[in-house]
């Protein structure tokens, strides 16, 4: 059955629920199956994205980390506790304010942020040069909508 979805028929409604729906359980099948390769079997999907979000760069506040994951200091305390133990990422108070604490990568939490930001590199660049310029800016133009329409939920 064909249903209508602002004042489009759409017979895609199954195919676009398929789409995403294994669109993101095939890419975080592959993140946990490329980070496992590399040597780091204790690292989960969640702790990619935190460390994804602390970045390699300067320290951060747990604030600002969990606003960027959209998430409670509460609930990034449970997984920076577990990467703490881990060695993947340092926690120290800021020397401004004693209240703030301040988040960082370790060697090893940088090592798996490289690898990390490389196999994303390599999935855009296979994504990329398999479609037409015409495409790729449909492609571009949809995904930053359907992107607006998650952040607003």
């Amino acid at each position: 059955m064909k249903r209508e979805t602002k004042g489009k028929k759409v017979g895609t409604y199954e195919t676009l629920n398929d789409v995403l729906v294994n669109l993101f359980r095939d890419i975080t099948g592959i993140e946990q199956r490329a980070v496992r390769k590399l040597g780091y079997p204790d690292i989960t999907i969640n702790d990619l994205h935190v460390i994804e979000a602390i970045g390699a760069g300067e320290p951060k506040s747990m604030s600002a980390v969990a606003r960027a994951l959209s998430v409670t200091v509460g609930t990034l305390t449970i997984s920076v506790n577990s990467l703490v133990k881990k060695g993947y990422v340092i926690r120290q108070r800021s020397s401004e304010d004693r209240r703030v604490v301040l988040i960082s990568l370790s060697a090893r939490g940088r090592d798996v942020f490289t690898h990390h930001a490389r196999f994303h590199q390599s999935m855009i660049d296979s994504v990329v040069k398999e479609l037409t310029e015409e495409e790729l800016g449909a492609l571009t133009k949809a995904l930053t909508k359907l992107n607006s329409w998650f952040r607003g939920l």
